[in-house]
């Protein structure tokens, strides 16, 4: 019974992900590439890990539970997500080849890394990683 409650969840996901992509395919008026079907399954996972927050202060661990399971179903589409390590490298090179050298730059910076690590990093993570280096002096 647990296995077939996991298949109705993993099939749940894959319909909201498959509409998603449908909406998103409809809004721009083409087929999706691979690289626009990334970033919609990436949005559908930064939803989520939005939501557990709320949830936390709630006190709800069923829906925590759901959508943690809904998370790693969706991770399972998308490429390997990057290291705080590799992040971190990333960022040093761009800090680099930029000239950034306070938070003043961290826009500058974000700009160029960001489509480095689209689909493979969490923005948030990433903005971490910069704004602690940029403060660091890296």
């Amino acid at each position: 019974m647990k296995a077939r409650e996991a298949g109705k969840l993993r099939l749940s996901v894959i319909r909201m992900s498959r509409a998603a992509l449908k909406n998103r395919a409809i809004e721009l008026g083409h087929d999706l590439s691979e690289e626009e079907i990334i970033e919609v399954l990436a949005k559908e996972v930064r939803m989520r890990r939005d939501a557990l927050p709320e949830y936390r202060r709630a006190g709800d661990p069923e829906k925590i539970a759901e959508l943690e399971s809904e998370i790693e179903i969706l991770m399972e589409y998308l490429p390997q997500q990057l290291s705080k390590d590799e992040i971190t490298q990333l960022a040093t090179e761009v800090i680099v080849s930029v000239g950034a050298d306070s938070e003043r730059d961290l826009g500058k910076v974000m700009g160029v890394l960001m489509p480095k690590v689209k689909g493979r990093a969490d923005g948030k993570l990433v903005n971490q990683v910069v704004r602690e280096l940029l403060t660091s002096g890296h």
